[in-house]
C-alpha cells in the first residue's frame, strides 16, 4: 500500500493537564522547498528538542515547520507541605531552652509563641519537587499526539489537492481529444480552400502540386508528437500520484514538461479552435501547478 500524499500546509494543537501543570504543543507548517524545522520550547522540555526534531524528520520530508510548547506549572500552593518532623524538632528545642533558662514553671516570663514565625524558619515548609522524568514522559506523549493530528491534517489536505489535480488531468485529456478530432477537418478545409483560390485565380494547378501543398501544410500542423507526449505526461503524473509519498518535486518537473508541449502545440496552431485549446491547456496546467506546489 502506497504512502499518503501530504500537503505542506497544516496546523495541530494538543493540550493536556497533569498533576504538575498544563502542557500545550502546537505544530504548524507552510510551503518550502526543503524541510525547515524551528522549535520554541518551554525551558522544562528544552532537552527534548533533539529527539523531537529527529522524530519530525522521520515523518516529514518538506515544509517550513514550527513547533512550540507552552508549560504552565500547577498552583504552587498545592505543592507545599508541612515538615512535621522539623516542627517537632523546633518545639523540642524551644522546651529545652525554657528548661535551661529556668522558665518551665514561670510561663509569665516566657516569650510569646508565634506559629507564623515558626513557619518562616528553614525546613518547616517544603516545596514538592516536580518529577522531571514523569514531566518529560508526558511531554513526549503530548508531542506525539500533536504530531499525529498534524500529519492527519496534511494527509486530508493532500487528498483534496490530488482530487483537484485529477480534475485538471481529465480536462487536459478532453482538450487533447478535441484537438485530435479536429485535425482531419482542418486539413480538409485547407485543401478545399486551396482549390477555391486556384479556381478564383483561373489558374491551373497540377494534382501532384496540389497534393504537395496539402502535404506540406499537414506537416506544418502535425502535432501528433506533442499530443502523444502530453498524454504520456498525464499517464506519468497519475503513476507518480499512485506511488504516494513525497512527490511534489517530481510533479513540479512534469508540470514544466506539460507546459512545454502546450506551448509547442500553440505555435503550430493554424486555426482559432486549436489556439483556444492551447490556451485552455495552459490554464489547466497552471491551475494544476499551483496545487502541486502545496504538495510535500
Amino acid at each position: 500500500m502506497s504512502q499518503p500524499i501530504h500537503s505542506m500546509t497544516a496546523f495541530a494543537r494538543t493540550e493536556q493537564r497533569f498533576a504538575f501543570g498544563v502542557l500545550a504543543v502546537e505544530i504548524r507548517s507552510v510551503n518550502s522547498r526543503h524541510l525547515e524545522a524551528s522549535f520554541r520550547l518551554a525551558d522544562v522540555v528544552r532537552e527534548r528538542e533533539f529527539a523531537w526534531r529527529e522524530r519530525l524528520r522521520e515523518r516529514v520530508a518538506r515544509g517550513k515547520v514550527e513547533v512550540s510548547v507552552r508549560y504552565e506549572a500547577a498552583d504552587s500552593s498545592d505543592a507545599v507541605t508541612l515538615n512535621k518532623a522539623r516542627v517537632e524538632q523546633l518545639l523540642h528545642a524551644v522546651r529545652d531552652i525554657d528548661q535551661l533558662a529556668g522558665l518551665t514553671n514561670k510561663p509569665e516570663q516566657r516569650a510569646p509563641f508565634n506559629s507564623m514565625e515558626l513557619l518562616r524558619l528553614p525546613g518547616v515548609l517544603v516545596a514538592q519537587e516536580t518529577d522531571m522524568s514523569a514531566l518529560l514522559c508526558s511531554a513526549d506523549e503530548v508531542f506525539e499526539q500533536a504530531l499525529h493530528d498534524f500529519l492527519a491534517m496534511r494527509a486530508r489536505e493532500g487528498a483534496a489537492l490530488i482530487a483537484l489535480v485529477e480534475a485538471r488531468l481529465k480536462g487536459i485529456e478532453g482538450e487533447v481529444a478535441q484537438v485530435r478530432e479536429r485535425l482531419p477537418h482542418i486539413l480538409a478545409h485547407y485543401r478545399n480552400k486551396l482549390l477555391q483560390r486556384v479556381t478564383e485565380a483561373k489558374a491551373e494547378l497540377a494534382a501532384e502540386r496540389l497534393e504537395q501543398e496539402v502535404v506540406l501544410f499537414a506537416q506544418k500542423m502535425d502535432v501528433a508528437e506533442e499530443i502523444d507526449r502530453l498524454l504520456a505526461h498525464v499517464t506519468e503524473i497519475r503513476r507518480v500520484l499512485a506511488s504516494g509519498g513525497a512527490v511534489g518535486r517530481r510533479l513540479d518537473f512534469l508540470m514544466q514538461e506539460l507546459n512545454r508541449e502546450a506551448n509547442t502545440l500553440g505555435s503550430k496552431s493554424v486555426s482559432a479552435d486549436s489556439s483556444l485549446s492551447s490556451v485552455e491547456l495552459k490554464v489547466l496546467i497552471e491551475q494544476m501547478r499551483e496545487q502541486i506546489q502545496n504538495l510535500e
